[in-house]
């Protein structure tokens, strides 16, 4: 809105005008009038001169001496605003003027308030902004370190599983009920003899690609490679189905895409194997075991030395079960009871069978 500055008696201006008359114009007029009505003398006259300059003079002086000290207020007022020595607006009671600037001040010094009020709330907003952005970054940064841990064991749908559940199985140490399958190739230091190292290499990292995929498909959890062999664990951290069924499966399916690798690598020309599978349901001691510096999560146990026995003793294209498995097991496979075998470290015979293709 536009100011007035319209002249009054009451603003600045106005009693400048009334000083100026009272100290410069006032005491003339009176002279003149007086000498030309020539009812005084020219001595009279001087006489009457002088009082009645000093008269306006005072006069004149103290107006603009109210108006000099409401200026002074105004300024003192400012500067400790500025020095924070006070708080709120300036009460001033004084020529328009000095009130409009006043009130022009305690306007822009309100809003400067409202603008830091609204910055103070921005920098809390920030500041919480910033440690929500920290924790996700942190929760993000655990959930890809647990990811890359479990995609060592399990496949990348029990992952996912896993990680949004925030299930930690695998810091658990327990005694549990697994079903652990055993795979190796046979004579396979034999077969390896025969070849390059980097064709060894080679085959060994297509076969295994292929059967961790098996594993992962049927809710395993590949525990290790021992060499030529794989080793995975069942009914560990996933509920989902049968352990008993979910190894046969696998082990079944296995054998199945082992002979059509070994199809394609005879019409290629290269060197053909066999694998055998040994499969036990039991107790077993699950956990992270090693060194300080190097650390694996596997099974441990009777039942997992019973199924590296059972492996031993499978021929190329077999799959051989303890009989935890085979009473564990509901699916419909095709079984054939082997008896009972004497197996290395065991005082009594072990009950397996056959799963035939």
């Amino acid at each position: 809105m536009k100011a007035s500055y319209r002249r009054d008696y009451k603003s600045i201006g106005g009693k400048m005008l009334v000083a100026l008359g009272m100290m410069a114009v006032m005491p003339y007029v009176l002279l003149v009038y007086l000498f030309i009505s020539q009812e005084i003398t020219l001595t009279q006259t001087a006489a009457a001169f002088f009082p009645l300059i000093l008269f306006s003079i005072l006069v004149g002086y103290s107006l603009l001496r109210h108006s000099a000290d409401n200026v002074f207020y105004l300024s003192r007022e400012t500067e400790m605003l500025e020095s924070g020595e006070k708080n709120g607006p300036i009460q001033i009671s004084a020529e328009r003027e000095i009130n409009e600037i006043a009130a022009h001040f305690n306007s822009l010094v309100n809003r400067l308030e409202k603008m830091n009020r609204k910055n103070q709330e921005q920098a809390m907003q920030l500041m919480v902004y910033s440690r929500d952005l920290a924790l996700s970054y942190q929760k993000t940064k655990q959930e890809e370190d647990l990811r890359n841990r479990l995609s060592r064991y399990v496949g990348s749908h029990l992952v996912e599983k896993l990680v949004s559940t925030k299930d930690s199985v695998l810091a658990e140490t327990e005694r549990r009920e697994v079903t652990v399958l055993f795979a190796d190739i046979r004579s396979f230091t034999t077969l390896a003899e025969q070849m390059a190292a980097d064709a060894v290499v080679l085959m060994l990292n297509q076969f295994f690609s292929v059967m961790v995929e098996i594993v992962f498909k049927h809710n395993g959890l590949l525990d290790k490679f021992v060499g030529d062999q794989l080793i995975a664990v069942f009914g560990l951290v996933d509920a989902t189905g049968n352990p008993a069924d979910n190894a046969i499966r696998t082990a079944i399916e296995m054998q199945t895409a082992t002979e059509e690798m070994m199809k394609q690598r005879k019409d290629a020309g290269l060197e053909t194997f066999k694998i055998g599978i040994g499969i036990n349901t039991g107790q077993a001691i699950i956990g992270n075991i090693g060194s300080s510096n190097r650390m694996d999560y596997t099974v441990i146990g009777d039942c997992v030395n019973v199924a590296a026995r059972l492996e031993r003793m499978a021929k190329g294209d077999e799959i051989i079960i303890g009989e935890k498995t085979y009473l564990s097991h509901t699916d419909i496979f095709n079984i054939e009871s082997r008896g009972e075998i004497y197996v290395k470290n065991k005082t009594k015979p072990v009950v397996c069978y056959n799963i035939l293709q």
